[in-house]
């Protein structure tokens, strides 16, 4: 419960973030909580979108406090707290480029482009994140995020265009608890690392069973970081350091 509550007053900061940018002349009409409909009878859910003259923002909120470390391409990204407690989760840039799949499916219009945003809680620093797709944010750097993405982008929508994209994704967020329950569930049960999966407690990767060529050890088998030599933790197969 506590998890769903920090990430809801994360989305909200993140809504009221955008008013600001709003209010600096760059606007647009804010959806919170879309369930986009994946065809199979599941869904995926947005956390912000801002639907705008230059397209479409669709926002991924984030609201963990301490040290952020991932790469675009690991599975999970880790938030390591000062008392060293580390907490994995899913890697937030693939997480929305599956929002983004759905939701330009739903819409069916290549012509309305769809700029992925991250955007992680003031109270934490990214102090490890490698990532070159998309951006990446602090809240407090929302509205550069924006802006930089709206200056060089072309502008593709009217004003008629931007209204009927919003009444059209609007019913979207109009679901039953029931149907809000199921999607969460369904969701941690996917994200949830599989018994299979051994994760570098250090950067989050997902480790690959290696085996040592030289030294005493060769011909062992062993558990190593793929991340190396960025990255040179290592487990044995019984699970010693």
């Amino acid at each position: 419960m506590f998890e769903k509550m920090t990430g809801w007053y994360g989305e909200t900061l993140t809504a009221v973030e955008l008013l600001w940018v709003n209010l600096f002349g760059r606007k647009g009409k804010i959806l919170r909580n879309i369930y986009v409909p994946k065809g199979n009878g599941e869904t995926s859910e947005i956390d912000v979108v801002y639907i705008t003259k230059k397209g479409i923002f669709v926002f991924e909120s984030k609201n963990y406090s301490g040290w952020i470390f991932g790469d675009e391409r690991q599975t999970y990204w880790t938030a390591t707290l000062p008392n060293r407690e580390k907490n994995r989760f899913y890697n937030p840039v693939k997480q929305n480029q599956t929002h983004i799949k759905w939701l330009g499916e739903y819409l069916s219009d290549p012509g309305i482009p769809l700029f992925s945003v991250i955007v992680f809680s003031e109270r934490c620093e990214l102090k490890k994140v490698t990532v070159t797709s998309v951006k990446v944010v602090k809240r407090d750097r929302l509205y550069a995020a924006v802006r930089e993405i709206w200056d060089n982008a072309d502008d593709v929508l009217n004003e008629s265009n931007t209204e009927a994209v919003y009444e059209k994704l609007k019913p979207l967020t109009k679901v039953t608890r029931q149907e809000k329950k199921e999607h969460i569930e369904r969701i941690q049960e996917k994200l949830a690392p599989k018994d299979s999966e051994k994760l570098c407690p250090k950067c989050g990767a997902q480790l690959v069973l290696r085996t040592a060529k030289k030294g005493p050890n060769a011909g062992n088998q062993f558990w190593g970081c793929p991340s190396f030599p960025k990255c040179r933790y290592t487990e044995s197969v019984d699970g010693g350091e």
